[in-house]
């Protein structure tokens, strides 16, 4: 099976697409290398998929004939990536959501900088 369309199938992405961009953007590696999405997975390859910050690793273990349910997932991968990788993903994520309930959206806007620069003169 194409590695674009397994990991769509085992919904590490939304749509087959999405999957696609990530391949040709190298946001995926396989077995250590960035490979195009057309390239094939086997039962036993090892892959891994950047998430910012950290690159999230999964095992194959078994290859699906089509897209399959959430309950069916753990069946074809096994995630590998270490525990304090997970964990610092996990803390960013938290800070993201409670900056945005601030009404921190990131960088500022022009208008923004120029309210700082009236109050800060």
């Amino acid at each position: 099976m194409r590695l674009d369309k397994f990991i769509w199938a085992v919904r590490l992405a939304k749509s087959r697409s999405i999957s696609a961009k990530m391949c040709s953007n190298e946001k995926v590696m396989l077995e250590g290398k960035f490979v195009k999405g057309s390239k094939e997975i086997k039962v036993g390859n090892t892959f891994s998929i950047k998430q910012v910050p950290i690159w999230r690793s999964f095992k194959v273990l078994d290859i699906p004939k089509s897209r399959v349910g959430a309950k069916l997932v753990p069946t074809l991968i096994v995630e590998t990536t270490p525990q304090e990788d997970l964990d610092l993903l996990e803390e960013i994520q938290r800070q993201n959501r409670q900056n945005k309930s601030l009404g921190i959206k990131g960088r500022p806007t022009k208008k923004d900088r120029r309210s700082l620069d009236d109050f800060l003169s």
